[in-house]
């Protein structure tokens, strides 16, 4: 088991383990209802929270794209009302195996929709530079605190993760080679 932060007695946080959910995927692959998805649902989890999110089937609307966004929007509208109930009983049930919040969300064609989903404070210091940026994003309306900016940020870097970290792994296979390729000093 991982250690967690969790709320502890008078002394604040404390340590405190938190349940395995590498199968998590898996049970809730066998757990959720057939005709929810069209897909196998996407399982992620985190320290805090599990988050689930199905693909709904596509609707087939005319229109233009506000028109078909309205109509995606609908239909995850109306699979978060249907399905609430059961879908609080699936989380009960999880977060008493993982000992994590469960979250929910759903996409529909181009629109995704996140519902019950966890805001977790994070310890963090930042230096004064560090602050500027996230008050620049404040003081420019992109985020109404700091808090919302450092999320924005956070997420702004995840959209790009991928493509920087296979460049930097490139990277480092031409140093491997080039390292490789120099002089044998033995």
């Amino acid at each position: 088991m991982a250690p967690h932060r969790g709320r502890g007695g008078r002394g604040g946080w404390q340590h405190t383990e938190v349940p395995s959910a590498d199968d998590a995927a898996a049970w809730f692959a066998g757990r959720l209802p057939d005709d929810w998805f069209t897909a196998p649902a996407e399982v992620t989890v985190d320290r805090d929270e599990i988050l689930v999110v199905g693909t709904l089937a596509p609707v087939e609307v005319d229109g233009d794209e506000a028109a078909v966004g309205a109509a995606e929007s609908g239909r995850i509208d109306r699979f978060r009302a249907d399905t609430r109930e059961e879908r609080m009983a699936i989380a009960r049930q999880a977060q008493h195996r993982y000992g994590r919040a469960v979250s929910w969300g759903a996409v529909c064609g181009g629109s995704r929709g996140m519902f019950t989903t966890q805001s977790v404070p994070v310890m963090t210091r930042l230096r004064q530079t560090e602050r500027q940026v996230l008050d620049t994003l404040v003081d420019a309306g992109v985020a109404r605190s700091r808090s919302e900016a450092l999320a924005w940020s956070v997420r702004l870097v995840g959209e790009h993760a991928e493509s920087w970290l296979r460049e930097l792994k490139e990277a480092m296979t031409e140093v491997d080679r080039v390292r490789t390729a120099g002089p044998d000093l033995t």
